[in-house]
């Protein structure tokens, strides 16, 4: 059963998968939410864990960087073991001024430069979006949070530190795209593939316009709280 890039055996996932980019995020998170989580694969360093949260199997896994490596495990997740759904917990870069470091994004699809999804639909435009039944169970969840919530879209880019053209995130401040991640219309896509389900929730840890207020490294490793209960939420609806 295993495949080139995880080790894990049959059954071994459970049918919804917690997906934050970070190998010692997803290890963290494991630890919190299940007090019977056990490793079931750690093939270059990246980690997955499989327990239960109040009676309900979850799994826990890195995705890695970028769109190539979150569509190499998400297409082994949704193909080889029969995960049903993935939510990416990750971290974003604001671009309106109305959404502030430490407010969360759930992205409802996601623009991008990258021509991953172009393949899939030769001829088209590939619309990278969320599981509407998974966006909808989280933006429910937000009414039991102390937090600002944002339900949207997003932009998802291959370089983090190349510069789009001069003006480009004004432009997409006025056409209100809320942030930037790496991998949301990537795994966006895989999900279509197999027809399983996705979404993306995101921590903001630095603002792209105003950089006064950007998170240092220790609590973008610490500060995913509220967006990690919004994914268990979706994960678990």
């Amino acid at each position: 059963m295993a495949t080139p890039h995880i080790n894990a055996e049959s059954g071994d996932f459970a049918p919804a998968v917690i997906f934050p980019g970070d190998p010692k995020r997803a290890r963290r998170i494991a630890e919190i939410l299940m007090g019977d989580a056990r490793q079931v694969t750690d093939v270059r360093g990246i980690e997955g864990f499989t327990g239960t949260v109040d009676g309900h199997p979850l799994s826990v896994m890195a995705s890695g960087m970028g769109m190539p490596s979150a569509v190499i495990y998400a297409t082994e997740l949704f193909q080889v073991y029969d995960v049903q759904r993935i939510i990416r917990v990750g971290t974003a870069g604001a671009i309106p001024e109305h959404v502030q470091v430490g407010d969360v994004i759930v992205a409802v699809g996601a623009h991008t430069q990258s021509n991953m999804n172009e393949l899939r639909l030769p001829g088209l435009h590939f619309s990278a979006v969320a599981s509407h039944h998974l966006a909808a169970a989280a933006v429910s969840a937000a009414a039991d949070l102390d937090a600002t919530v944002h339900a949207g879209t997003i932009v998802c880019q291959d370089h983090f530190y190349l510069a789009g053209p001069p003006g480009q995130l004004e432009q997409l401040a006025r056409y209100n795209v809320l942030g930037v991640d790496m991998e949301s219309a990537g795994i966006y896509g895989a999900a279509a593939e197999f027809g399983r389900e996705a979404l993306t929730v995101l921590t903001v840890t630095d603002h792209l316009l105003d950089h006064s207020r950007n998170m240092n490294v220790e609590d973008r490793e610490t500060r995913f709280q509220d967006s990690l209960k919004l994914a268990v939420a979706a994960a678990l609806s």
